[in-house]
């Protein structure tokens, strides 16, 4: 096919075949664009014709890609990715008068400890902005990037879809919560000993800091496993629960009262909180302006040092 060719090529049609590689799904792909399912259904079909392949073979309930489908995404995905910055460059952006809708991903201890003074700065350059806050952590965060559901993303990260970039905001510290007034600092023994209460989204009763205790050939006591970090001052209080949280999240849980927050008596190495982005989005200039804020009010360049 020759550039001519092109003005043949309805773009819709492309973005909807993206869709279907992310979803596997004429239900889900519809939701997702905002159409309804014989739109989809009317579009695939186009799509079939356009590549002369079936493209997408129902398994069930879901819709596996062929290998012609593949290999079509391989070369697509990119190419949309450099047509939406060719796009985003010619477009200015003043915060003062946007109306611009952000929709970014942050793990819940961001959310909860970090997201208040970035949304104040926010608010006060951009009145006229929306933001939009998807919960995501290590496991969500690649496909909600891959998928376009967010631009950007804060948490502890892995793995990353290929065109995704990376950086690197602040290397947290841990403390240990307890609602106790027990002087003095907390042993190892006593550390290994209390009850702990532990934040976890997938309801793990191990995380980073049992991995560090590991290497002193000790253990923790885990007998509370909880989804999110509001809330956990109230269960700490009146109990011997202790808890290990990023500091930024002790910060924001001892603000209220009625809790302490200790070092604790080993040396956990610091966990390293990113900021991830879209690399089609790398240079638009709202994106940006919205990533310089992140970096400003969720990282702590000290810790970096």
């Amino acid at each position: 096919m020759n550039r001519n060719d092109l003005r043949k090529v309805d773009l819709n049609l492309l973005i909807v075949f993206e869709t279907l590689m992310h979803e596997r799904s004429v239900t889900r792909a519809a939701e997702k664009l905002f159409l309804g399912q014989p739109a989809i259904s009317a579009a695939l079909a186009r799509l079939r014709s356009l590549f002369d392949d079936p493209l997408f073979v129902r398994t069930g309930r879901s819709m596996e890609p062929t290998a012609r489908a593949q290999e079509i995404f391989g070369h697509l995905s990119p190419a949309l990715d450099s047509i939406s910055t060719a796009l985003s460059r010619a477009a200015d952006f003043d915060p003062a008068t946007s109306k611009a809708v952000f929709r970014i991903g942050l793990s819940d201890d961001v959310e909860f400890g970090l997201l208040p003074a970035l949304l104040r700065r926010l608010r006060s350059e951009a009145p006229g902005i929306v933001l939009v806050v998807r919960r995501a952590n290590y496991l969500l965060m690649p496909q909600l990037l891959a998928s376009g559901e967010i631009s950007v993303g804060v948490s502890y990260t892995d793995e990353l879809p290929a065109n995704a970039k990376r950086k690197t905001l602040r290397r947290s510290k841990w403390r240990v919560l307890r609602a106790d007034s027990v002087p003095g600092a907390i042993t190892l023994d006593d550390y290994c000993t209390r009850p702990h209460a532990m934040v976890s989204y997938a309801g793990d009763l191990e995380g980073f800091v049992d991995e560090q205790l590991a290497t002193l050939e000790r253990k923790r006591q885990v007998v509370l496993a909880v989804p999110q970090f509001n809330g956990l001052g109230a269960l700490l209080a009146g109990t011997d629960l202790i808890a290990t949280v990023p500091d930024y999240a002790a910060l924001a849980l001892t603000a209220a009262g009625g809790l302490r927050a200790d070092e604790p008596p080993f040396t956990p190495r610091p966990a390293e909180l990113s900021m991830v982005w879209r690399g089609a989005q790398d240079n638009d200039p709202a994106e940006r302006w919205l990533r310089s804020r992140i970096s400003m009010f969720v990282g702590d360049p000290d810790s970096l040092n």
